[in-house]
């Protein structure tokens, strides 16, 4: 299956970046800890390339801790800061103002210098659904960003102030116009960054469960209590029946069955899950 998706209003979304980018001082650039290099997006590279960034390894609770450490090494430079952070969970991006503070001491030693009050302009940035919105509002300590759990929901930037001298950029998710790189695209498509409507959900469980049997076998044993010693269509079926999705006559309901899959992946009831090995060239 070829996957790609690039919706007008993504266009709209680089063009108010490139707009907004003169007016912000540090950027939070948010991964999904799952598949971080998926989602680095190569038409952010000439954002990043101008200013400190916090990478944002989000939904660090559903990823695979190992891995999650060495992400954070490969993501932290000299320039350049990275955490782990489950969004969801209040307070936990408190560490982040020590980080703003650090990687904008200059920013503040000038405008304190010309007698201006400092306030700091931050901007988020990631592909769909990595939970942008969500951390905004961990940062508030309340909710002042929509959210919601699915991709192309926020279209229009948001300004929120955080405190008196934090400001934050609020983007839509946006995808590189072209995705080359299909095993990207597929681990995009089961963190649901790609709009399911255009993908085939029975296709990608198949996919999904090709990848955990390799990757992650006990988790798909553990959940669904079957033998993984078969091909992804067999091994959909035997779950399908085991958790008596069947359709009539008895016959396994493999479209249902394989969106449950899918849905049983992004929520982590398969376990601590991360696709993209850091060790690896994908």
């Amino acid at each position: 299956m070829n996957i790609n998706w690039f919706p007008g209003h993504m266009t709209k979304s680089l063009r108010m970046m490139d707009e907004n980018i003169k007016l912000i001082d540090l950027l939070f650039y948010l991964l999904d800890a799952r598949a971080p290099m998926a989602c680095v997006n190569p038409a952010f590279g000439k954002y990043i390339e101008k200013l400190p960034i916090v990478y944002v390894l989000n939904k660090s609770d559903l990823a695979d801790k190992n891995q999650t450490d060495k992400w954070l090494n490969k993501f932290t430079s000299d320039k350049d800061r990275a955490v782990c952070l489950n969004s969801t969970q209040t307070g936990s991006s408190k560490m982040l103002f020590r980080m703003i503070n650090e990687l904008c001491g200059r920013v503040i030693a000038k405008k304190n210098t010309k007698g201006v009050k400092p306030v700091l302009r931050c901007m988020v940035i990631g592909v769909p659904n990595c939970g942008k919105s969500t951390f905004i509002n961990n940062l508030c300590g309340r909710k002042k960003a929509y959210s919601e759990n699915r991709a192309g929901v926020t279209r229009g930037k948001q300004w929120v102030r955080i405190s008196d001298y934090l400001e934050v950029l609020d983007t839509p998710g946006t995808l590189y116009p072209k995705i080359e790189n299909q095993v990207y695209a597929r681990h995009l498509a089961f963190l649901g960054s790609i709009r399911d409507e255009i993908v085939d959900k029975y296709e990608l469980s198949l996919e999904l469960l090709k990848e955990l049997n390799e990757k992650y076998p006990l988790c798909l044993k553990n959940r669904y209590g079957v033998d993984t010693d078969s091909d992804p269509a067999e091994l959909l079926a035997r779950i399908a029946v085991k958790r008596g999705l069947l359709i009539r006559g008895g016959e396994p309901d493999i479209d249902r069955c394989g969106i449950a899959v899918i849905d049983d992946f992004r929520k982590g009831r398969l376990g601590n899950i991360t696709l993209e090995n850091c060790d690896e060239n994908l």
